[in-house]
């Protein structure tokens, strides 16, 4: 997926447990070194990054490893902190669960550690349940990452709450619902480069190479994880479609798992509602049209009025 500067929320750098790595700001495109691998981070330095609104900082690529798994450890502590706000919560739990994915994009072997995934998910599940406005916190952190991170997340954190209000989970359930959409696009590991990034439109033999990543997310999970089957029906069948139109097997209706239907309604609509460098990010009630009549037949219709109710709480959007 390439290198990539990793950012980390001010309100997650305490002096006192932060590893001791180099902090950037970022200018454009370009990293300014703020603080030195050696010098102390103070609670100055936060007021400072504060009252100039820099919520983040970041750190090089170098550093990736030892930040993920320091953000991951401290996740349960920072849930448990009274002295945080719930929307400081959430860009360090949502960061984290980035950093996360960015993490096994890179290093693929390491999704075999299910603990891992399991402990994250259920921080996740856990800070969901517990801010109303979830949602919106997570716009905070959209920006600063590739795009498949962070989308990965936002489909986790939205079936998550979709999958609340239209059924009545266990929460093992829930657990395999989030580790489920969280390596939704897994498979694009093994998708070229030059595919996944091209900003013109795609030649048919493209096509079917692209075609070909939830087969290939589904099988190396299958056979290198603990991943349970109703998480892996996630991975192999979020494109398709209730009319039989998606892909990788063309089926349809009941023959979708229920939590791929619920993935294949999120990961619409997600991809409607963020910026990608080739098209601006829709509103959600825009969004929510193209789903129920541009798409109409595509996606489960109850699903889709759900989601409204989440996302669109107080606009009318066409049936």
């Amino acid at each position: 997926m390439g290198e990539f500067y990793v950012p980390v929320s001010v309100d997650s750098i305490q002096s006192d447990l932060f590893p001791d790595v180099a902090l950037y700001l970022k200018s454009g495109d370009k990293y300014i070194l703020y603080k030195s691998h050696g010098r102390n981070f103070s609670r100055l330095d936060a007021q400072r990054l504060v009252e100039n609104c820099v919520d983040f900082l970041f750190v090089s690529p170098a550093d990736l490893e030892v930040i993920t798994l320091f953000l991951e450890a401290n996740a349960e502590r920072v849930l448990k902190d009274e002295t945080l706000q719930a929307k400081a919560k959430g860009k360090i739990i949502y960061q984290t669960s980035i950093n996360f994915v960015g993490d096994i994009f890179e290093h693929p072997e390491k999704v075999a550690d299910f603990e891992r995934s399991k402990r994250l998910v259920q921080n996740l599940l856990q800070y969901l349940v517990s801010d109303k406005d979830c949602l919106s916190t997570m716009e905070t952190v959209m920006s600063h990452n590739y795009y498949t991170f962070v989308h990965s997340l936002q489909v986790t954190a939205l079936s998550i709450l979709l999958h609340s209000e239209a059924y009545m989970l266990a929460r093992d359930e829930m657990l395999d619902v989030g580790i489920g959409t969280l390596f939704h696009d897994f498979g694009k590991i093994f998708i070229p480069q030059e595919i996944l990034n091209k900003s013109g439109k795609l030649t048919e033999p493209e096509i079917a190479l692209y075609k070909k990543h939830p087969e290939e997310g589904y099988h190396y999970l299958k056979n290198n994880t603990r991943i349970s089957e109703n998480a892996l029906s996630i991975v192999r069948h979020h494109h398709e479609r209730n009319n039989g139109t998606g892909y990788p097997h063309g089926v349809k209706g009941e023959q979708i798992p229920r939590s791929a239907q619920v993935g294949a309604v999120c990961d619409v609509y997600c991809t409607l509602t963020m910026d990608r460098s080739c098209r601006k990010a829709l509103p959600s009630s825009i969004a929510l049209q193209i789903m129920k009549q541009e798409m109409k037949g595509a996606l489960n219709p109850r699903l889709l009025d759900v989601l409204e109710e989440i996302v669109c709480p107080n606009e009318a959007v066409f049936p």
